[in-house]
């Protein structure tokens, strides 16, 4: 394996002739439906880390199994240009015609920078704001994670003793900022006087920062944690032993941790691998920007744990059912962020498909900490 990579990442010069031969030639939707298709996917960190590379491992085993269905997959790749190098050997060296490429920072400047080179190959992005104007063949996908982070937060709010909880979360980023206001905001519907500390990291995997982050703020009081960071791990198992209470994030880690766990975030993104594949099975249009919470089975909740009372998870559950109806709003007015400032205006709100909501830039009320 290790020899593969140091192939696949040094022999670009071969691989770029070759792509420019026209190696990757057009193809039709006739045989795109006939002819096996490759699929590469791409973590940056092991795909065992009970975290965000799992979860997407998770997936692209479920895609394995499909007829017709090649994978290819490298784990540990940074978010420079190593992924660049990567994704061209899984292109030219494997075949590959459609790309997962899981992480964040992939997208901008990377697959930008590969896919007018590429043009006949499809790269699906995880997280990344796909717009107008950028590549056809490039797209993003991603999740309304934040609705199960606010039910989380309700979970939280039912079983903090302190009214002190915690988020470990990696940058700064829309989608870690949406987390933490939901679990915020879901706890505080349970109780306004709750306050959430949040800490970070400054990226996706930092074991040791996780693990101070976590020992620092049990030691500021907080009783129940969650987090946006790749591998849980180091926060679950560090906050079970401090005595303290755990909502999952990515994957399940109940395993880790199962006197602690109370429930978790969780992605199921088979779900838009399978419309992104079927797409490029059949010649339909590549989805520029697909997006899915609840109701889409794009993300789940992990089972409740057995200290989680009745009371608890009926209202975390109505809410639950409320956002799949379609009748519940997380982020609406009036709402101000944690300095003071309306960011909500009264009588507004926004549905899960605003694109305002990936835009996040701030700290809702309620959080302790600053961006």
């Amino acid at each position: 394996m290790t020899q593969f990579k140091l192939n696949r990442r040094d022999s670009l010069k071969s691989l770029a002739a070759l792509g420019a031969a026209g190696t990757l030639g057009g193809w039709s939707a006739l045989a795109q439906a006939q002819k096996p298709i490759t699929v590469g996917v791409i973590y940056v960190g092991p795909r065992d880390d009970y975290g965000y590379n799992q979860a997407h491992a998770a997936a692209a085993a479920e895609l394995k199994k499909m007829p017709g269905v090649k994978l290819v997959e490298e784990e540990n790749v940074p978010e420079t240009a190593a992924v660049q190098k990567t994704m061209t050997g899984m292109i030219v060296q494997d075949g590959a015609s459609l790309l997962f490429p899981t992480s964040f920072g992939y997208f901008d400047p990377h697959i930008l920078a590969l896919a007018p080179k590429y043009p006949d190959v499809r790269f699906a992005h995880c997280g990344g704001l796909w717009s107008e104007g950028k590549p056809k063949n490039a797209g993003s996908f991603f999740g309304y994670i934040d609705e199960c982070q606010y039910l989380n937060g309700v979970i939280a709010g039912h079983m903090s003793k302190s009214k002190k909880i915690g988020f470990v979360a990696a940058k700064p980023i829309p989608q870690v900022l949406r987390n933490i206001n939901a679990f915020t905001m879901g706890a505080r519907s349970v109780d306004p006087s709750i306050t959430c500390a949040a800490m970070f990291t400054g990226d996706w995997s930092m074991p040791v920062k996780e693990a101070e982050a976590t020992n620092s703020l049990a030691d500021q009081g907080v009783d129940v944690f969650t987090m946006h960071v790749d591998g849980p791990k180091v926060v679950v198992e560090t906050a079970a032993k401090r005595g303290k209470m755990v909502c999952g994030y990515h994957a399940s880690q109940a395993k880790l941790a199962p006197d602690a766990y109370l429930t978790g975030a969780e992605w199921q993104w088979i779900t838009a691998y399978k419309t992104i594949l079927e797409a490029a099975q059949t010649g339909k249009p590549h989805p520029n920007f697909l997006r899915g919470g609840l109701k889409e089975g794009f993300v789940k909740m992990s089972p409740y744990g057995a200290k989680v009372p009745e009371a608890a998870r009926k209202q975390a559950d109505d809410i639950k059912a409320k956002m799949i109806a379609g009748s519940f709003d997380i982020f609406k007015g009036p709402l101000k962020d944690n300095k003071g400032a309306e960011v909500v205006a009264s009588g507004k709100s926004f549905k899960q498909t605003d694109l305002e909501l990936e835009k996040m830039n701030y700290l809702v009320e309620g959080v302790v900490g600053q961006l």
